[in-house]
């Protein structure tokens, strides 16, 4: 049974730090890819970032470029998002996601976590 569950989540003020984590249970990271999603009230769900299979290649939305790293440990099956000078508008419900190939089109994604709130406030 494929499970995928996100914990990190939290508050922090304007250019903090946190570390998102995914377990996938279920099925191997060295097969499938993952991507993280987010998604704020009132807006479509958009891709943040993923990572490929068996080359690890990765890919980033123009908008956390530069501050946020997606890596994976396929030995822990755990794939992580550090996301760094956070700012207000990365304020969302962040899921993580696991599908075929790794890309930003939340609909070609098979298996979904419940998410896990974060919040950019001073």
């Amino acid at each position: 049974q494929v499970q995928l569950v996100e914990s990190g989540g939290g508050l922090v003020q304007p250019g903090g730090s946190l570390r998102l984590s995914c377990a996938a249970s279920g099925f191997t990271l060295d097969y499938y890819a993952i991507g993280w999603f987010r998604q704020a009230p009132g807006k479509e769900r958009e891709g943040v970032s993923c990572i490929s299979s068996s080359s690890g290649r990765t890919y980033y939305a123009d908008s956390v470029k530069g501050r946020f790293t997606i890596s994976k440990d396929n030995a822990k099956h755990t794939v992580y998002l550090q996301m760094t000078s956070l700012k207000p508008e990365d304020t969302a419900v962040y899921y993580c996601a696991t599908g075929r190939v790794a890309t930003m089109i939340p609909d070609l994604y098979d298996y979904w976590g419940q998410g896990t709130q974060v919040t950019v406030s001073s």
